[in-house]
């Protein structure tokens, strides 16, 4: 039985947001969260046009010679299959074997989901899906820049139908930490409870008790001179149990990310590329700076490297050290 709708033609990368059915698909990359976005995605679209199908799901690790053509063998009942590898970045010599092969002339009623998480495992495979045009091709990246977190939460309140302010998707990207599912998971909440237009505050609402809002907040009023009220947020986070040391953490890297681009003339695209920042991280640094002069950032750094060696076991007193470190960063400059 024909396809109803041709696949779309897919000579490089394809988006896992916007997928067209083909014979077979290959998931490249190691973020599961996307991989199985993209599994069901596939799935709904295949039911669509051909109703209920049959599941097959196999380690392409553990595959045995034939499998594949006894799968994908005309059914007595006729029902359409989907056939879901995983473990494909261990493929055994005879899953590549019969791939290879089965893609030359693959079953109309059947439809192929293989997930690679990445390396040259099968690299005769890898390459023939992205060179054809009548495959997916889909690369299932981590997000590992910041741009490309704040990117993804962008577009998950799109595809929701919601809204939210920059500064506010910045701050999620900070409360939900590096897990894909955890920053989808937050964004659904978000989507689901709060109103058309998610604030800084609500997302404060939500999240405000973990160590990577806590952060934020302490080292945004921190930066900009507001010693008062840097310095009751971290009393307040360290009184209710924050933990201290992912705090310093976040504290270095975002002076680290100012002394990286201060003074300096070059546009903020430039500096980006340059240090694999995303521009507004750069802009944020550029105005961050204002204040500071070489000689305060390098005694800041100074500061919070002995701040993370005494948290680490050098202090009696180790907190007192935190404290040093937001008042230096936040005094910093005030006697020019």
């Amino acid at each position: 039985m024909p396809r109803k709708t041709q696949p779309t033609a897919s000579s490089g990368l394809q988006s896992w947001r916007s997928l067209s059915l083909a014979p077979a698909t290959l998931l490249y990359g190691p973020n599961e969260y996307f991989a199985s976005r993209a599994r069901q995605q596939l799935k709904n679209l295949f039911r669509a046009e051909r109703g209920e199908v049959e599941l097959e799901q196999l380690s392409a690790k553990d595959y045995k010679k034939g499998q594949l053509a006894v799968l994908t063998s005309p059914s007595l009942f006729g029902s359409a299959k989907v056939i879901e590898f995983s473990l494909a970045a261990s493929m055994s010599e005879d899953f590549l074997t019969d791939m290879l092969a089965y893609l030359k002339e693959p079953d109309d009623s059947s439809l192929i989901v293989i997930h690679h998480s990445g390396g040259n495992r099968g690299k005769k495979l890898i390459d023939h899906f992205r060179a054809s045009r009548g495959l997916n091709f889909i690369e299932c990246k981590e997000l590992k820049r910041d741009q490309d977190k704040l990117d993804f939460v962008l577009y998950e309140f799109r595809e929701r139908g919601k809204k939210i302010d920059k500064r506010a998707a910045e701050l999620l990207v900070a409360a939900a930490g590096s897990e894909t599912s955890e920053l989808a998971s937050a964004c659904a909440q978000l989507a689901q409870d709060g109103p058309e237009l998610i604030t800084e505050e609500i997302v404060d609402k939500y999240f405000g008790g973990r160590t990577e809002v806590t952060a934020f907040r302490v080292s945004d009023e921190a930066v900009k001179g507001n010693a008062g009220q840097a310095m009751a947020m971290l009393r307040h986070a360290l009184d209710t149990g924050v933990e201290p040391i992912p705090l310093v953490g976040a504290l270095a890297a975002r002076i680290r990310t100012i002394a990286r681009v201060h003074g300096s003339r070059q546009p903020a695209a430039a500096l980006a590329s340059e240090f694999k920042l995303a521009p507004w991280q750069v802009e944020q640094a550029q105005r961050d700076g204002r204040r500071f002069s070489d000689a305060d950032l390098a005694k800041i750094l100074r500061v919070l490297a002995d701040a993370d060696a005494q948290l680490k076991g050098e202090s009696i007193d180790p907190l007192f050290s935190v404290e040093k470190a937001v008042l230096t960063i936040a005094t910093a400059g005030r006697s020019r």
